[in-house]
Order: structure tokens, then C-alpha cells, then sequence
């Protein structure tokens, strides 16, 4: 993600009349979220909510419905995710992974990390006894999702839904209200790995007349 966001700047300064959005340091990335989705949570679970996960990307998302629905209750739990093969944000070192619009390899402007009770990923198995949230993780939680929910989302929602999962299993939080976003429609993945083995069935497919 560096590299295109390099590139990006690269067209900026040489094209006139051009100009950039820049995602991760633009503040109405954040704003948004604050104003319309938090709400949206929080009224839809009645206030309820007690804990809150979302992927880290550009952190817009995760950083202020974080802090709209502390600013409705303090105690309300809000955690990210990146994916455990490129955890920068806990000081690891970017790599490949699957989950696209996550992990991007270095950490927004925007992202408040204040706000974090904790990242998830696979250095804080040992302290925090947190399994890893993988790209194999997501890939077969999204496909999980279409098949039994009837929900046709991304790989960024898979991995959304595994460290959902996962918090739920820690004791501690047990009957608590978790909720995360399914933020990616799985239209957008065709070409990806995560129909590659429906892709794979369908080429090994006979031809059968219709006549």
C-alpha cells in the first residue's frame, strides 16, 4: 500500500488541476463515522453495545466509532485488527496477506490509537492468550458467512467476523454484546482467492450438450 500511495502522489505532482483525497490523513474520513455510523450502533443495540472490533485499514472507521460510543459510555471496549502476517501496529513489520482494505503496512495518520484497548494479531497469543486472525481465517469465514447466513461479504468482513469470535470466547466476556461491520460485499472478490476453488470447479466442468 505504500507504493500506491506513493504513485498517487507521484500523479498529484504531475498533473495540473489534480487533487487527492488522501484517505488515511483526510480527518472527514474519520468524521463520518462519528456522526452517522457510531450513532447508527448505538442505537441500534439500544446502548447496549459493550464491545466494538473492526479491521484497521486507513483507521478511519475504528477510530471514531470508537470514540462516539465512548463518549456515550466510557466503558464500551474498542479493539482493531490487522492481520497476523503483517502486524505493524504492534510494532511487527508489514508483509503479504489476503486481506484486502486491511493491514496496509504502516499506521495512518488518522488512526487513534488511544482509543484501542488492543490490536489483535498473532505476537499477543502468550500475553493476552488471542488466537491469530489469519488471511486462511478470513477466506473461510466469508465463505462460511454466504454459505450458512446468506451473506455474501468480503474478506476484510471474514476477518471482522473470525476476531468477533474470538473476543466472544474469552471469559471474561461472556453475554457481552459484540459488534462489528461486514464493510466489503463479495461481488468485489470474484477474482480472488476467495472463490478460487469455485473457480477451479467450474473449469474442470465437462461440457454437456443441450440437444
Amino acid at each position: 500500500m505504500g507504493g500506491t500511495v506513493k504513485k498517487a502522489y507521484d500523479l498529484l505532482e504531475s498533473r495540473e488541476n489534480a487533487y487527492m483525497l488522501q484517505q488515511f490523513s483526510n480527518p472527514a474520513n474519520t468524521q463520518v463515522h462519528f456522526d452517522t455510523t457510531g450513532p447508527e450502533i448505538w442505537e441500534d443495540t439500544m446502548g447496549k453495545v459493550d464491545i466494538f472490533v473492526m479491521g484497521v485499514g486507513s483507521g478511519g472507521t475504528v477510530s471514531r466509532v470508537g470514540r462516539y460510543l465512548k463518549s456515550m459510555n466510557p466503558n464500551v471496549k474498542i479493539y482493531g485488527l490487522e492481520p497476523a502476517e503483517s502486524n505493524v501496529l504492534n510494532v511487527g513489520k508489514p508483509g503479504p496477506h489476503a486481506i484486502t482494505g486491511n493491514g496496509v503496512g504502516f499506521k495512518p495518520d488518522i488512526l487513534d490509537m488511544d482509543i484501542l484497548e488492543e490490536v489483535i494479531e498473532a505476537s499477543l497469543i502468550q500475553l493476552f492468550n488471542t488466537p491469530s486472525v489469519t488471511s486462511d481465517d478470513a477466506v473461510k469465514m466469508a465463505r462460511e458467512l454466504a454459505l450458512k447466513e446468506g451473506l455474501m461479504v468480503g474478506i476484510s468482513s471474514g476477518a471482522n467476523t473470525v476476531a468477533a469470535l474470538k473476543l466472544a470466547q474469552r471469559p471474561e466476556n461472556k453475554g457481552k454484546l459484540i459488534v462489528t461491520i461486514h464493510a466489503s460485499f463479495g461481488e468485489r472478490y470474484l477474482s480472488s482467492v476467495l472463490f478460487q476453488e469455485l473457480r477451479d470447479e467450474a473449469l474442470k466442468m465437462e461440457p454437456v450438450s443441450v440437444d
